[in-house]
C-alpha cells in the first residue's frame, strides 16, 4: 500500500508558492535584499530557553544574567567617575560583592572587559582590598 507523506505536500505547496512570487516580482525590493542575513548566536543558550529569550529580547527586556552583567559594567563606570575615595571604597566593595555573587551563581568567572580603561585600576585597587 502507498503512503503518501503530508510533509511533502506541504514542502512542494510552499515551493510552488515561492516560486509564483518570485515570478510576479513579488520578492523583489524587500528591506535587507542583497546583505547577509544577520544570523544571532544563541549556542550559549540552553535549546529550552532560546525561544524565551528572543521573546524577552523583543519585548525589550534582558534576561537577569544579563542585566546582572549590565549592572556591574555600570558600577564599574561609575567608579571612575567617583571622586570621593569613601564612596569609591564602597562601590569597590558593592562591585566585588556583585561579582561574586555572579560568579557563584552561574558557576562561571565574570570577566570585565580587559581593554577597559579603568580594568588596571581596578584590578590594583581590588588587591589593595584584600590586603587590607
Amino acid at each position: 500500500m502507498y503512503q503518501t507523506n503530508p510533509l511533502s505536500a506541504i514542502q512542494f505547496i510552499a515551493e510552488k508558492r515561492i516560486e509564483d512570487a518570485l515570478e510576479k516580482g513579488v520578492l523583489d525590493n524587500l528591506p535587507g535584499s542583497g546583505r547577509p542575513l544577520e544570523l544571532e548566536d544563541m549556542s550559549h543558550i540552553p535549546e529550552e530557553l532560546r525561544m524565551a529569550y528572543k521573546i524577552l529580547r523583543n519585548a525589550g527586556c534582558l534576561p537577569p544574567e544579563l542585566e546582572e552583567r549590565k549592572e556591574i559594567n555600570r558600577l564599574a563606570e561609575m567608579l571612575d567617575q567617583c571622586e570621593d575615595e569613601q564612596e569609591r571604597v564602597r562601590q569597590m566593595q558593592k562591585l566585588r560583592f556583585m561579582i561574586f555573587r555572579a560568579q557563584t551563581r552561574h558557576q562561571r568567572h565574570i570577566l570585565i572587559e580587559q581593554e577597559d580603561m579603568y580594568y588596571p585600576r581596578l584590578l590594583e585597587r581590588l588587591n589593595s582590598l584584600k590586603k587590607n
